[in-house]
């Protein structure tokens, strides 16, 4: 099949996630980068777009230039990569929706839920699809997890606990990557809670397939003079009884980027950590602890779907997000000319990133009420 085309508003120099996102789009060969609107600043937009070796006339100052422009080309692009601060996700959204372009935005969804509501209606309205880079599901592990949760090797859900502990916002910093995150005018009126927060509620939740019911969170911010919050700790009630704790921090020295979930049934456990993503404990009661790895034996379908090489070579960060840029190019295919689907498709989409925007207004509204119970 030919490469799809792909866009990117926002990720010139300096940024992050912008390079994150195109090293994992190249991985499988399945998109070609090709357009940009790469910086609200014209002349780092320009000069990113040389750099990164984009034709000129691809190269925009603007993202609603890039939407009309490449929506008018019969080379136009198949898709767009949204790798903005928060507050810049709606615009660009709702402005390539509209002009039938599918959409891949990073977390998450937008900074207020008046936005997110707006990108929703766009995406109804449009017709076309919006991918969702909530790149831990795309680990093989978690993918494995949650089969084997789904078949039900764990037996009934008892608890769940999530835990995402950086250090790197410990003491006041200012750079590129912290300066919007700790200005809730870029970030929203969540910190941590929407920086990192979002990512463990929603790999709990796409592991366990269970719904929240309700939550109690008490939210801190410890740096003083700091705008946003930088500690969250949240009770969660999930149907069918379970219950779950949430920790998200970034201001836990000695932590790195420490995600780790544990979940809990009535006749197993599972146990992963993102530091070590190629393997995982499981435990049945009464027997000794196992120690899953990814392509390994007992490897499952799931996992293996997503698996690019033999185990004992590592897998992380880059091919975990390469299959959410590869699913989104089965997705586009079937979209666009019918291209079946291949197993296995899971990926993040418009209503995991509703319930994000919904997790951060309910952890707010239950900590400004002292950590009361809220309804989700």
């Amino acid at each position: 099949m030919k490469r799809l085309k792909l866009g990117m508003v926002g990720g010139g120099q300096g940024a992050f996630i912008g390079g994150v996102h195109r090293m994992a789009a190249a991985l499988d060969g399945q998109w070609d980068f090709v357009a940009g609107a790469l910086s609200s600043n014209p002349e780092r937009a320009k000069a990113s777009g040389e750099e990164l070796g984009l034709a000129g006339e691809r190269i925009y100052t603007s993202y609603e230039e890039m939407a009309k422009a490449e929506a008018a080309r019969p080379d136009g692009i198949d898709a767009v990569a949204i790798v903005t601060p928060n507050h810049m996700h709606a615009g660009p959204a709702i402005a390539f929706l509209n002009a039938g372009i599918h959409v891949i935005c990073d977390k998450p969804l937008a900074s207020t839920m008046e936005e997110a509501e707006a990108m929703a209606k766009a995406v109804r309205d449009s017709g076309k699809l919006f991918i969702l880079t909530h790149n831990y599901s795309g680990y093989p592990l978690m993918r494995q997890a949650r089969e084997m949760v789904a078949r039900g090797d764990l037996g009934k859900i008892r608890v769940v606990q999530v835990e995402y502990p950086q250090d790197w916002l410990t003491e006041a910093v200012s750079n590129k990557q912290a300066d919007w995150r700790t200005d809730p005018q870029r970030s929203g009126a969540g910190g941590c809670v929407g920086d990192i927060g979002t990512h463990a509620f929603h790999l709990a939740s796409y592991v366990t397939g269970l719904q929240t019911e309700s939550l109690s969170a008490d939210v801190s911010t410890f740096v003083t003079g700091r705008q946003v919050d930088d500690n969250i700790h949240v009770l969660l009630r999930f149907s069918g009884g379970a219950r779950g704790m949430l920790w998200a921090s970034q201001v836990a020295p000695g932590h790195e980027n420490g995600l780790r979930l544990r979940i809990y049934g009535e006749k197993a456990s599972l146990e992963w950590a993102q530091a070590e993503p190629n393997q995982m404990h499981y435990a049945v009661f009464g027997h000794p602890v196992q120690r899953l790895t990814r392509g390994g034996a007992g490897a499952t379908a799931a996992a293996s779907r997503v698996t690019r090489i033999p185990a004992g070579h590592p897998e992380g960060y880059l091919e975990a997000f390469a299959t959410l840029y590869r699913e989104a190019a089965s997705l586009i295919r079937h979209a666009d000319h019918g291209v079946p689907l291949p197993d296995g498709v899971e990926t993040p989409g418009l209503e995991d990133g509703l319930n994000g925007m919904k997790f951060i207004a309910a952890c707010l509204a239950s900590s400004a009420k002292d950590a009361a119970w809220i309804a989700f």
